[in-house]
């Protein structure tokens, strides 16, 4: 067994996270509970902050880090809060009714984008496609579980195919 591996480029890493809001305290997200978070290290599926903070550690070890809004989801872009004709909700409005707050998901040209609902008026439908956690700064705790070399496959997917790097159908 190898055990001089640290996170780097092409490492299929597998860690437990805590991501809280520093301000508060508020936990936004955690792998508690739940499976641990496998990635393949260096090909952009994680936000740029978290990659650069756990480079060089080893298995076993824990690292805390606050990152900026830069490094993580980025500022708020005004340009990304937009109006939608209500009507184009009509369908939706049959099941459910809108509220300000709802995090609903568009079907957008370049695939889903996930918005907040941030106004509501007889006409239009005010949509904020910002990251909910655009312009803020992100603190993470991670315990780097396990770590291993990325499969041939996987490196050329540029992501991770299940535990043994092997795609699964």
């Amino acid at each position: 067994m190898m055990t001089d591996l640290t996170v780097s480029e092409n490492m299929v890493a597998s860690v437990h996270y805590k991501g809280t809001l520093p301000d508060s305290g508020d936990v936004f997200d955690s792998s508690e509970g739940r499976e641990p978070l496998t990635f393949l290290v260096g090909h952009k599926q994680m936000i740029p902050g978290f990659e650069e903070e756990i480079m060089g550690a080893k298995v076993g070890e824990n690292r805390e880090f606050t990152l900026t809004s830069e490094r993580a989801y980025g500022e708020r872009d005004d340009e990304a809060v937009l109006e939608i004709p209500r009507a184009q909700f009509a369908q939706l409005e049959q099941e459910a009714s809108l509220e300000v707050g709802m995090q609903l998901v568009a079907q957008m040209p370049h695939g889903p984008s996930p918005f907040t609902i941030t106004a509501l008026s007889d006409e239009a439908v005010t949509a904020d496609f910002n990251h909910t956690l655009a312009g803020q700064s992100l603190t993470f705790s991670v315990e780097i579980v396990e770590l291993r070399e990325a499969s041939e496959d996987e490196m050329s997917h540029g992501h991770v195919h299940g535990p043994d790097g092997h795609h699964h159908d």
